[in-house]
């Protein structure tokens, strides 16, 4: 009897030692994929929400064709930021540089910006960086309201 409880003992040790490796150890890939996939979308939500509600301040404060030249931006903002979410994702597999060929959407709309006569450039521009702002507001709203679940 006495080498049953200590069998049952050490059973409940390794089972207590499994547990606490377990914890320690990093999520399987599939779940980190689908935390960043998740990750990924409420930043492109909250950037496209950020867009429209400053292109309707914008819109109301200014005009409609500075606005526009703000929408413009802001589309380029929400592409460069899945071609880069498309670029960290692809990262991990095989993947050993992160390209630059999202810097040609930027070059290209300045270019249009500046070659365009109907376009202006500061507009614009702060219309592409509105994804910077989302990803800093979404930062800090994380960061101040973590999981509540």
């Amino acid at each position: 009897m006495a080498s049953n409880s200590s069998e049952q003992t050490s059973d409940a040790v390794q089972v207590a030692d499994s547990s606490a490796e377990e914890s320690m150890l990093p999520p399987p890939v599939d779940a980190a994929m689908g935390e960043y996939y998740r990750l990924q979308q409420n930043l492109l939500i909250c950037t496209v929400a950020f867009s429209a509600v400053i292109f309707l301040c914008v819109w109301l404060a200014y005009s409609l064709p500075i606005a526009l030249n703000y929408l413009i931006g802001a589309c380029g903002g929400v592409v460069y930021l899945r071609m880069l979410a498309k670029n960290v994702a692809n990262l991990g597999r095989g993947q050993t540089k992160i390209g630059s060929g999202r810097l040609a959407i930027v070059i290209g709309l300045i270019l249009v910006a500046s070659q365009w006569q109907q376009l202006q450039i500061v507009p614009v521009f702060l219309g592409f960086l509105t994804y910077k702002a989302a990803l800093i507001a979404y930062t800090l709203w994380t960061a101040v309201l973590p999981n509540q679940s």
